[in-house]
C-alpha cells in the first residue's frame, strides 16, 4: 500500500509540473503574439473593483483597530486620573461620595464604549474581510484555468491543421479542450455572479460601521458630558466652601481688630467740644466731606487683582466709596462701582473709579 501511495503522489506531482510548464509556455507564446489570448474586459473590471474593495476594507479594519486601541488607552488614562482625584479628596470636602462614585461611573462608561465598539464595528469588519482570501484564491485559479483553456484550444487547432490527420489525437485534443473549457466556465460563472454582489455589499458595510461608531460615540459623550458637568458643579461648590471658610475666618479676625481699635480710640478720645467749638475732623475722612453721590462705604476683606482696565485693584483693608452706575443697564450682578477712599481724601475727585466684586468686601 505504501508503494501505491508513493506512486500516486509521484504521478500527481509530475502532472502538476507538466501543467505549470504548459501554462508557462502558453503565456510566453501569448506575450510574443504567437498565440491569441482570451480576454474578458468586464471581468477584468470586476477584478479591479475586487482589489480596490479589499484594499479599502483592509485599511478601514486597520484604522478601526487603531481607534479601538486609542479608546482603551484613553480609558486607562481616565481611570488613573479620576482614581487619583478620589484618593486625594479629603473626606470633609464637599461631595466626597459623589467624587468616589464618579471614578466608578466613568470607568463603566469607558468599558461599555470599548466593548460595544468591538462587537458592532471591529468584529463585523473582521467577518466582512474573512471572505476575501477565498475569492482571491479562486480568481487566481480562474486565471490558471483560462490559460489551460487557451492552451487546449490552440493545441486542438494545431492537431486539426496537421498534414497527417490522426483521428485519435484529434479526439483526445477535443476531449481535453472540452474538459478545460468546462472547468474554466464553472469557476468563471461563479465569480461572475459573486464579484458584483460583493462589490455592492461594501455600501451596507460602510453604512452599518459608521452608523454604529457615530451612534456609540454620541451616547458615550452625552453620558460622559453629564458626569463631567456634575464633577464641575462639585468643584465649583468646593471652591465656594473654601472661600466661605476663608471669609468667615477673615471677618472674625477683622471684627476683633476693630473692637480693639474702638476701645483704644474711646479711651484716648478728646472730650466733646463745647457748643462754640468746631467739631474735630479726624484725618479729613468725615462723612460730611464726602460727595453726595456716595451711596455707602465698604471695607475690602480679600485682595483682588484687576483683570480689566475698568476694574479696581484692591488690597485687604482698603475702604471704597460706593457710587451709582451712570447707566444702570451696565451694572452686572455681584459687581459694584466705586473709588478708593484714599484717592478721594488725597485728590478730592472721583476720576479713579472702577468696578469690583461685591463678595470681596463688607459693607460698613
Amino acid at each position: 500500500m505504501a508503494e501505491v501511495g508513493k506512486g500516486v503522489n509521484a504521478g500527481k506531482l509530475a502532472s502538476n509540473v507538466q501543467k505549470r510548464l504548459t501554462r508557462a509556455q502558453e503565456k510566453v507564446m501569448q506575450k510574443l503574439g504567437k498565440a491569441d489570448e482570451t480576454k474578458d474586459t468586464a471581468f477584468e473590471e470586476q477584478v479591479a473593483n475586487f482589489n480596490k474593495q479589499m484594499n479599502e476594507g483592509t485599511k478601514l479594519q486597520k484604522d478601526l483597530k487603531a481607534y479601538l486601541l486609542a479608546v482603551k488607552t484613553m480609558h486607562e488614562c481616565s481611570k488613573r486620573l479620576h482614581d487619583c482625584l478620589a484618593e486625594m479628596y479629603d473626606p470633609e470636602w464637599f461631595g466626597k461620595e459623589e467624587v468616589d462614585s464618579f471614578a466608578e461611573d466613568t470607568d463603566l462608561l469607558w468599558q461599555d464604549f470599548h466593548e460595544k465598539l468591538l462587537d458592532n464595528a471591529v468584529i463585523s469588519m473582521d467577518t466582512y474581510l474573512a471572505q476575501f482570501p477565498d475569492i482571491k484564491a479562486r480568481i487566481a485559479k480562474r486565471e490558471r484555468k483560462l490559460v489551460d483553456f487557451d492552451s487546449a484550444r490552440h493545441h486542438f487547432a494545431s492537431v486539426q491543421k496537421g498534414k497527417k490527420k490522426d483521428e485519435a489525437k484529434i479526439a483526445k485534443a477535443e476531449e481535453d479542450l472540452g474538459r478545460a473549457q468546462k472547468v474554466f466556465e464553472e469557476i468563471n460563472y461563479d465569480l461572475q455572479e459573486e464579484l458584483p454582489t460583493l462589490w455592492n455589499s461594501r455600501v451596507g458595510l460602510y453604512v452599518n460601521t459608521f452608523r454604529s461608531v457615530s451612534g456609540l460615540e454620541e451616547t458615550f459623550h452625552r453620558d460622559m458630558g453629564k458626569l463631567n458637568q456634575n464633577l464641575s458643579d462639585i468643584m465649583t461648590k468646593l471652591e465656594e466652601q473654601r472661600v466661605a471658610k476663608k471669609g468667615v475666618t477673615t471677618a472674625s479676625t477683622g471684627k476683633s481688630d476693630e473692637a480693639a481699635n474702638h476701645n483704644q480710640e474711646t479711651s484716648d478720645a478728646p472730650k466733646s467740644p463745647s457748643k462754640n467749638e468746631a467739631p474735630t475732623v479726624t484725618n479729613g475722612s468725615s462723612d460730611a466731606e464726602l460727595p453726595p453721590s456716595v451711596l455707602f462705604k465698604v471695607k475690602v476683606m480679600h485682595d483682588y487683582s484687576a483683570t480689566d482696565s475698568d476694574e479696581l485693584d484692591l488690597k485687604a483693608g482698603d475702604i471704597v466709596l460706593v457710587l451709582p452706575f451712570a447707566n444702570p443697564d451696565e451694572a452686572d450682578d455681584g459687581w459694584l462701582m466705586g473709588v478708593k477712599e484714599s484717592h478721594w481724601l488725597q485728590n478730592k475727585n472721583l476720576q479713579a473709579k472702577g468696578v469690583f466684586p461685591e463678595n470681596f468686601t463688607q459693607k460698613l
